[in-house]
């Protein structure tokens, strides 16, 4: 579980890496995943089709996480990796007081605390880099999507399997963004037109091939084996543990940024600071409620 994290955590890497813009690059990345899982699923015999009835809320639900990655990575490019994986922390935050809506639960107390607490870490970010307050507030934007998105599959898993909603959700995600670019023009040839990598170092390396490997790394590895990955662990691993890896995302990938990008991604230690506050909030929150959950089956 620990290595798939790790690994989603490295896609905020590719991110700055790709010299595509945001809508380009998501684009890129759905497509190539729903080709690996169709044909993963396929040669498994395990692809179930369905109903265009059925299928529409996932089709439709692929343009909710396909929003979550452009804003994600736009986030990047606006302002850096570490910024934009401490805004993503507070996705917990946004799921604890969408759950209620979605699934008509009462709010929890301990949520609402804590809920205030992540926002005396953010406004600690925001107080450490005010530079960058235009990609805070976009990554904030991509969290709410994230949570958006978590929301919407709790009540889709019941119905169907992860890997056909995974599957519908990215092609919804393919269809939704390549309507986007045709009404906007931006369907063209200068989508295909891959090349350099912005960092020069090891990367010049792959030369006009950087964009093309990467974007091969990311929608494969970081995407579809991740996410098939993910589903599998599940089977051996208690959801509890689950969530406690989840929330390692930002830690890996922050120290990732700075092994790659270097003095660019060093922020003040108020920074570190706010976001070591968001981050035991959400430790907290798992730990309360797996001790609440023991406590009920006594």
């Amino acid at each position: 579980m620990h290595i798939v994290v790790f690994v989603w955590g490295f896609t905020a890497i590719l991110g700055r890496l790709i010299s595509l813009d945001a809508v380009s690059l998501v684009w890129h990345r759905m497509l190539i995943a729903v080709a690996v899982l169709m044909v993963y699923l396929m040669a498994r015999k395990k692809l179930q089709p369905l109903s265009l009835r059925q299928s529409l809320p996932i089709l439709a639900a692929g343009l909710v996480i396909a929003a979550h990655w452009i804003t994600f990575f736009l986030a990047i490019k606006v302002a850096n990796v570490s910024i934009t994986l401490a805004m993503m922390s507070t996705a917990a935050l946004f799921t604890s007081f969408l759950e209620p809506l979605f699934f008509k639960r009462k709010v929890d107390v301990l949520e609402i605390g804590l809920g205030v607490i992540v926002v005396g870490g953010l406004y600690m970010i925001f107080r450490a880099d005010s530079t960058h307050f235009v990609g805070m507030l976009i990554a904030l934007a991509s969290a709410f999507l994230s949570a958006l998105f978590s929301v919407i599959n709790g009540r889709l898993i019941t119905v169907h399997r992860p890997t056909t909603i995974t599957t519908y959700e990215l092609l919804g995600g393919v269809i939704g963004i390549t309507i986007f670019m045709v009404v906007t023009g931006r369907f063209n040839a200068d989508l295909f037109a891959l090349g350099n990598c912005t960092e020069g170092g090891a990367w010049a390396l792959l030369g006009g091939y950087c964009d093309l490997t990467l974007l091969l790394v990311l929608g494969t590895v970081c995407t579809a084996w991740a996410f098939i990955e993910s589903v599998s662990v599940m089977k051996y691993l208690r959801p509890y543990t689950v969530v406690l890896s989840i929330n390692m995302e930002p830690v890996y990938g922050i120290i990732l940024a700075f092994l790659f990008f270097g003095e660019s991604e060093r922020m003040d230690p108020l920074f570190y600071f706010g976001t070591i506050i968001i981050l035991s909030a959400l430790f907290t929150e798992a730990i309360v409620k797996r001790r609440r959950k023991r406590k009920k089956v006594v």
